[in-house]
C-alpha cells in the first residue's frame, strides 16, 4: 500500500498497487495520484491489467538522469491525478522486465495501453517535453505515438 495526501483536502489516503478503477480521495472523492513501484514478479497485475493508461518509469538507483527526470514524473502523474497511474521500474532489480522492454539506457519511459506499449521514450527531458510526448502518446490510439 501506498500513503497518499489529497492535493484538494489534504486527506491521507492508502493507495493498493493494483486495482480496477480510478484512485479518489476517501474525503473530498477528487482524483489522486497513483505512483507505485514494481517489478519482474508484479508487473503485469500493477501495470499491464491496469484499467487506466500506464505512464511506467524504468530507471536505475546509480543513475542521475533517472533522479533528475524522476520529479517531473511526479509531477505529471499528479497533473493527470485519475487519468495516468506512474509505475516505477528499478531495472536493476527487474531484468527481465528490463530484456523484455529491450532497455538500453535508463531511464527509459514507456505508456502502456490495456498492457500494450504505445509510446516510447529513452533518456531525461524537461517537464514541458515529457508532457508533450505523454500528452500525444494518450491522445494516440496507434502505434505511431513511438519516438
Amino acid at each position: 500500500m501506498t500513503t497518499v495526501v489529497c492535493g484538494h483536502c489534504g486527506h491521507r489516503n492508502r493507495l493498493p498497487p493494483a486495482a480496477a478503477g480510478r484512485p479518489r480521495c476517501g474525503n473530498c472523492h477528487e482524483p489522486l495520484p497513483w505512483i507505485v513501484d514494481a517489478g519482474d514478479n508484479d508487473f503485469a497485475e500493477v501495470a499491464e491489467r491496469a484499467t487506466l493508461p500506464v505512464l511506467v518509469d524504468l530507471w536505475a538507483t546509480w543513475c542521475g538522469p533517472c533522479r533528475m527526470v524522476s520529479p517531473a514524473l511526479v509531477q505529471l502523474a499528479t497533473e493527470k491525478a485519475g487519468e495516468l497511474k506512474l509505475v516505477k521500474v528499478d531495472v536493476d532489480r527487474a531484468p527481465m522486465l528490463s530484456e523484455r522492454f529491450t532497455v538500453r539506457a535508463v531511464p527509459t519511459l514507456l505508456v502502456l495501453k490495456e498492457g500494450q506499449v504505445v509510446a516510447r521514450q529513452a533518456g531525461a527531458a524537461p517537464v514541458p517535453e515529457l508532457r508533450s510526448w505523454l500528452d500525444r502518446a494518450l491522445a494516440d490510439r496507434s502505434e505511431e505515438a513511438r519516438t
